[in-house]
Formats: C-alpha cells, sequence, structure tokens
C-alpha cells in the first residue's frame, strides 16, 4: 500500500504562483510513476501533468508553459510548481501514484486551489 498527503494549495490572487508538494509512504518501492490531477465543480477530473520514475513529463495542455512537476526520488516526493495562474485553475488538485506488478493506482485526499481576486 502506498499513502499520498498533499500539502500547499490556498488562496491566489490571478497571476500568482502556488507550489503543491505530494509525500508517499509505505510500500513506496513500488512506485513507478505520479501525477497531478484536478477536478473543478461540475467537471472531469483531468490529468495536469505526470513524472516518470525517470524523469520523463507529460502536461496537459491547458497548463503547459506555466505549471513544472518535478520530483525528489530521495523523499518520495513530487511537486507541482504553478505559475501565471487564472481562475480556471480552481480545482481540487489529486496526487496519484502508480506501479508495482500488477499495476496498482494510489489517489492522495486532495488540495483545494483556487484562484480569485
Amino acid at each position: 500500500q502506498v499513502q499520498l498527503a498533499e500539502s500547499g494549495g490556498g488562496l491566489v490572487q490571478p497571476g500568482g504562483s502556488l507550489r503543491l508538494s505530494c509525500a508517499a509512504s509505505g510500500s513506496v518501492f513500488s512506485i513507478n510513476g505520479m501525477a497531478w490531477y484536478r477536478q473543478a465543480p461540475g467537471k472531469q477530473r483531468e490529468l495536469v501533468a505526470a513524472i516518470t520514475s525517470g524523469g520523463n513529463t507529460n502536461y496537459g495542455d491547458s497548463v503547459k508553459g506555466r505549471f513544472t512537476i518535478s520530483r525528489d526520488n530521495a523523499k518520495n516526493t513530487v511537486f507541482l510548481q504553478m505559475n501565471s495562474l487564472k481562475p480556471e485553475d480552481t480545482a481540487v488538485y489529486y496526487c496519484k501514484a502508480w506501479g508495482g506488478v500488477p499495476v496498482r493506482e494510489y489517489w492522495g485526499r486532495g488540495t483545494q486551489v483556487t484562484v480569485s481576486s
């Protein structure tokens, strides 16, 4: 089992920045990739950014050039640096990890990000 704990959400003005963290614990040796998803009210959960154990990254179209995902393998933590935030970035942000054989997925409880003046 893997447990994920997100932190760093909050209220920020448009154009501002936030940095989210997701710390993994438990069977961390089984983790291959980690990602951030988000879900706004009335919308489906969508991929924000993902990173593999090898450092390969993938971003959702709406955040490319503004958000950066990074990973500290020694601390089993993934970060999401969010710059130039827009009101449409308002959502609950969830951390996801996957790995093992067979592959299993793990989700955190989410952290609220609100972009508003």
